[in-house]
């Protein structure tokens, strides 16, 4: 029999307890130093300095934080559906001995996390699985505050269809209308109905998330938290107008990489793609909302060319596998002329900068553009909205604050409106 096949209860012979791990662990910590004999490949293991679950139907990502590069073996087994992952030079810490109590009873994927000691000073970290699912297990270097990180992703055999989510939001929206006697009431339904005109789909993007938590303000507030509740009303606002619909493309606490969230807005065949941050700056006094879109030949500014960076950034941040990126996706979203596309996002970057400005100070009066690359859906207008800045601490209060939030949803939404108005979709072929 492989070992692949082996049934659970002998590869539970070969774990070690966590707490026969812990106890032999602390009595190493009471022996005094000159008395202590220990191999020197347990003195120079590593340290798991942080350890982190994010668990959401998407995939499920598990982050191993050390100071130093691991190496490390995945096992995929069946009957029942397990992975197990042998880390080499890796100690016990604390911080990973407590992983297993922080699986969720909801997580959508992991039923529990079991570690165990195996020779040669190598970790064992074995997790039940709810269902067979495609690992993807990547190391990444250090940066920004991260060390080094060795990511486990567990993602579904058959991947979430984004349009699929949408059609059947339409879906559950028509039944509620039916139900409470209100589809077809409104003028504005009627005359949509009369027109032929299609529905107009908005993809509403909330910056960052998981393992990339943006800027983060003087009072702890994480710019990932305050944009995805922004964008959550927002949704609310676009799907309870007549003829429109709108897709989150993160809608929990994880990461989705940039080109990801385009392929998401093309998937669905957004009309409009909106990504909702918080800008952040080095001095506090700095102010203000603002529009991005897209620019082919540099910059308007050097604050527009560095805010893009960052904003790029944040696959290397949130954790991107680069050597698994997809080179067609790539062309796609680098190689197409854009001209069109970024003449209708500063039609669309106008109507939102005015709507906006009605609730907050604009930092610059006119839409700035950049290389964004979240931006480079080469077939959907596309713009960047930097609600406030979160760096600024009367600004930070404002995006804590659930008012604030509906009123900054609104002024978009006003904005997104006015656009469409004034720009109807063209019919699909």
């Amino acid at each position: 029999m492989s070992r692949r096949d082996r049934p659970q209860h002998d590869l539970d012979r070969e774990l070690i307890s966590v707490s026969l791990a812990r106890r032999r662990f602390s009595r190493w910590l009471l022996v005094p130093a000159a008395q202590m004999v220990v191999p020197v490949t347990w003195a120079l293991a590593a340290r798991v300095a942080s350890a982190r679950i994010w668990p959401a139907m998407e995939y499920t990502r598990v982050t191993f934080e050390t100071d130093v590069a691991l190496e490390h073996r995945l096992q995929v087994l069946k009957n029942p559906d397990r992975l197990v992952i042998d880390i080499e030079g890796l100690d016990l810490s604390s911080e990973l001995a407590d992983l297993p109590r922080r699986v969720q009873h909801d997580d959508p994927h992991i039923a529990a996390i079991r570690l165990g000691r195996q020779p040669a000073n190598t970790l064992r970290v074995v997790f039940d699985l709810k269902a067979e699912m495609r690992p993807d297990l990547f190391a990444l270097s250090p940066v920004g505050s991260y060390g080094h990180r060795l990511i486990l992703d567990l993602n579904p055999l058959v991947p979430l269809d984004p349009l699929m989510a949408l059609l059947e939001s339409e879906r559950a929206k028509g039944n509620a209308a039916d139900a409470a006697g209100t589809r077809g009431s409104s003028a504005d339904d009627r005359s949509a109905l009369r027109s032929g005109s299609r529905p107009i789909t908005v993809a509403i993007d909330p910056g960052h998330g998981g393992e990339d938590p943006g800027a983060i303000g003087r009072r702890g507030t994480y710019e990932k938290d305050v944009v995805l509740a922004i964008s959550r009303k927002l949704k609310t606002m676009v799907d309870a107008q007549p003829n429109m619909r709108a897709m989150l493309t993160r809608d929990g606490d994880y990461f989705v990489p940039l080109a990801q969230r385009v392929q998401k807005a093309r998937r669905v065949q957004a009309d409009l793609f909106i990504s909702i941050h918080a800008d952040a700056f080095r001095e506090a006094r700095a102010r203000g909302s603002s529009v991005f879109a897209l620019s082919e030949s540099g910059a308007t500014s050097a604050a527009a060319k560095w805010l893009a960076k960052k904003e790029n950034n944040a696959d290397l941040i949130g954790g991107v596998d680069l050597d698994r990126r997809d080179p067609v996706l790539a062309r796609t979203l680098l190689d197409l002329s854009q001209t069109a596309q970024i003449s209708d996002s500063l039609k669309v970057g106008r109507h939102v900068l005015e709507g906006i400005g009605t609730h907050n100070t604009l930092h610059k009066a006119n839409v700035e553009q950049a290389g964004f690359a979240v931006l480079k859906a080469p077939d959907i207008p596309s713009i960047l909205v930097e609600t406030a800045f979160i760096s600024n601490p009367d600004e930070e209060l404002k995006l804590r604050s659930g008012r604030h939030q509906t009123r900054f949803a609104e002024s978009i939404h006003d904005g997104v409106t006015r656009y469409f108005s004034q720009n109807p979709p063209l019919a699909r072929a």
